[in-house]
């Protein structure tokens, strides 16, 4: 048998191995949270649509800079592996021009103020955007007053000193917006594609309520009347990679690339809103521009993003350790489609295909190649639940029903807190506190997510719910 020889993954040796070239194309995109699903999703769209080589990503990462480490020293390239049920499939992506450490806001502000950048793409996570329960910067957070009083302190000078810098990516963000007003580098997008309803006003919101917060008047008008936020639905399944990825790169191409990225063929982009200074063609990898993204934007938080929460949570107590598993216990797919009646029951516009989509999900998530892990999907519950459940529950409550569907969610997140076996919460220590009250935990635990689950038949209801999946 023919040992493969392996070869360092760079541009000169792609373009070597396939004849063409692999140059960077000019940075046209800022990104901000480069990770997986960023490469499976924003970074492939470009790369499947720009044929002439026009539109160059500059991704920063989010809380570590490895991830920019790994894929600086390839160039910006990376494997990304299509599974499906039939098998694999592997291409090489050159979109990400260039790799930073997102705290080198420096490079963040140069970017943002070169007239050529047209956009920001933001995967920063629910968690990241560090809103309170009103959707305000979150002055509770230490992190985030402290970034606050850096930008009154900053944003106020004649010049714009970044021998410190803030650390929250919407202070980062800010910071580079307002070194595009001062070199008046013209209108520029921000496009949020994180699991958030109406992400796009929403950044703007805590963008705005920012600069308010600093006392950057100037700031503030620039937002206003130079900067556009689209709205955005994004899909598609990205679990994290590991080594058995990585070999299996190795032994299909010959690469040896330390940061392929593993996905599903399924991929999906809905998008409202004005580019002002352009945009890739992503429409001719399939993306769709709307005028109302909002009704696709509930359809995928409540019954994509709602049951994987579900999963992550009854999964995990009933043994699971991926979505593909806990999809098949029939007693948890049974209780996922209860979920999906619930939502559907406000999803109504035709035009949204409900059983079609519900019949896509059910597809997905049994695509046991696909390992999914539900310790990943599980993370920051707090945050996650607010947005995937609460609206639904609170819905058909209004509606004279007792929601439990979406009280049985509530519950199997709750026994999990109560275990101590949630994964990783941004809101860890108050998830702690509130599970080590006695009697008074569930009511604490929901608090967290929002007070209007405190009211006493809901707290009753979860509590009932939970007992169902607590261990001790």
């Amino acid at each position: 048998m023919t040992e493969t020889v392996m070869t360092a993954l760079s541009r000169a040796a792609a373009a070597d191995r396939a004849g063409r070239s692999f140059d960077r194309a000019p940075v046209r995109i800022a990104h901000l949270g480069l990770g997986a699903f960023h490469r499976a999703h924003q970074a492939w769209y470009t790369d499947i649509v720009d044929e002439a080589n026009e539109w160059g990503i500059r991704s920063f990462t989010g809380r570590s800079p490895a991830a920019a480490q790994e894929l600086d020293a390839q160039d910006g390239l990376y494997s990304l592996i299509e599974r499906s049920a039939a098998g694999d499939s592997i291409a090489l992506i050159d979109s990400i021009v260039d790799a930073v450490d997102g705290a080198r806001v420096d490079v963040l502000a140069e970017t943002l103020a070169d007239p050529a950048t047209a956009l920001v793409t933001l995967t920063i996570t629910e968690a990241g955007y560090a809103l309170d329960a009103a959707h305000e910067p979150d002055l509770a957070d230490e992190t985030v007053a402290a970034d606050v009083e850096w930008l009154r302190t900053h944003l106020a000078a004649d010049r714009l000193e970044l021998s410190s810098a803030p650390t929250t990516a919407l202070a980062r963000l800010l910071v580079g917006l307002e070194a595009r007003r001062r070199a008046d580098a013209g209108p520029i997008a921000v496009v949020s594609c994180d699991n958030l309803p109406g992400n796009g006003e929403l950044t703007q919101r805590a963008l705005t309520s920012f600069a308010r917060l600093a006392g950057a008047s100037d700031t503030l008008a620039y937002l206003n009347e130079h900067v556009t936020f689209p709205s955005t639905s994004i899909d598609r399944i990205t679990p994290k990679t590991t080594q058995a990825e990585i070999e299996l790169v190795r032994d299909e191409t010959g690469w040896d690339d330390r940061s392929p990225v593993v996905t599903e063929p399924f991929h999906d982009w809905v998008i409202s809103g004005e580019f002002p200074a352009g945009r890739p063609a992503w429409e001719k990898a399939g993306a769709r521009f709307v005028d109302d993204i909002n009704p696709f934007e509930r359809r995928k938080l409540w019954l994509l993003n709602g049951s994987h929460s579900f999963l992550a949570y009854a999964g995990a107590a009933r043994g699971h350790e991926t979505v593909a598993q806990a999809i098949g216990d029939p007693v948890i797919r049974g209780w996922v489609n209860e979920l999906w009646d619930e939502a559907a029951r406000h999803l109504t516009e035709p035009h949204l295909g409900i059983d079609d989509y519900r019949a896509a999900l059910l597809e997905r998530f049994d695509n046991a190649r696909i390992q999914h892990l539900l310790a990943q999907i599980g993370k920051d519950g707090t945050t996650k639940l607010r947005l995937r459940i609460l609206e639904v529950l609170l819905a058909e409550r209004s509606a004279g029903r007792d929601g439990a569907a979406s009280i049985r969610v509530l519950g199997a997140w709750a026994a999990r807190a109560l275990d101590g076996a949630l994964p990783e919460d941004t809101n860890g220590q108050a998830v702690a506190d509130a599970a080590s009250r006695g009697d008074g935990a569930i009511p604490a635990l929901l608090a967290l997510i929002d007070e209007r689950l405190t009211e006493p038949e809901i707290v009753a209801a979860v509590t009932r719910a939970a007992a169902n999946f607590t261990q001790n």
